[in-house]
């Protein structure tokens, strides 16, 4: 059913989650005004049962995209419905057309490594996007509980506008609302995740018409099979949490034993 949240935008709650079903530049502009977003994957959604920090950060989220084409599909056959999918990949070509993104000094990256930053540093200089030294910030290896203050202070003594957070599914979104959380003022929280390596070559490029037909998982498991494919494979637990559940946050329970993180 679809319904609106309070800033009036439409939306479709699926397990307890309300997901935004707008035009991408309506979210956009929703986000321009501050707040995180997360863009949840299969492989991660899939744990809200049984993360209990990733399950808080969803539902803590001002805005969560449909960026899973499995969800999408599975739910459309389920509800007889037509929800849209926004990936993740098409918010951020929208997000770097704003002219405060482009702007200098108004973004801080947060990247996952040297090799990453500097691919997704040089593509982003291609594209007339300057990204000063200052404002990036290498993710250290996060635990459990997530806990940045080099990144908190940071962010206190030289504020930008909008924070990009460019590392894994279920890590970024919990990251995201700890940096919410924790500082004095409401940036705007982008969690897009490997969207921006997807198109700076970090990771395999996915183009366009292979994200408008949701193949974009097809073309990472072609490139890193042994990376992706059993992360896929795992991701199919998300069906029965759909067909149970449907439109209801599931109940908490004890992740599986044996799959990968």
């Amino acid at each position: 059913m679809e319904r609106h949240d309070e800033q009036g935008c439409d939306t479709r709650r699926i397990l307890g989650i309300s997901f935004f079903t707008g035009d991408v530049r309506c979210a956009v502009d929703r986000m321009s005004r501050g707040g995180l977003l997360v863009a949840p994957a299969a492989p991660a959604l899939k744990d809200i049962a049984s993360s209990e920090s990733y399950r808080e950060a969803l539902t803590n989220a001002d805005m969560t995209i449909t960026d899973s084409a499995f969800m999408v599909l599975i739910w459309n056959w389920l509800q007889r419905d037509s929800l849209k999918r926004v990936s993740g990949l098409k918010y951020l070509r929208e997000l770097l057309l704003t002219p405060e993104v482009r702007t200098p000094g108004k973004v801080l990256w947060i990247m996952a490594g040297p090799s990453s930053t500097q691919a997704n540093v040089n593509w982003l200089s291609s594209q007339g996007i300057t990204v000063p030294d200052h404002c990036i910030h290498q993710a250290p290896i996060y635990g459990a509980e997530i806990e940045d203050g080099v990144l908190i202070e940071r962010l206190q003594k030289h504020p930008t506008k909008h924070i990009v957070i460019t590392i894994g599914g279920g890590t970024q979104e919990r990251l995201g609302l700890y940096i919410k959380r924790n500082l004095g003022y409401s940036p705007a929280i982008h969690c897009i995740g490997a969207a921006l390596a997807f198109l700076s070559g970090d990771q395999v490029r996915i183009p366009n018409w292979a994200d408008n037909l949701y193949l974009g998982w097809l073309f990472r498991c072609i490139s890193a099979p042994r990376r992706y494919i059993p992360r896929y494979w795992f991701a199919f637990m998300l069906l029965p949490l759909l067909w149970r559940y449907r439109d209801r946050l599931p109940p908490m329970h004890s992740a599986p034993s044996g799959r990968p993180m």
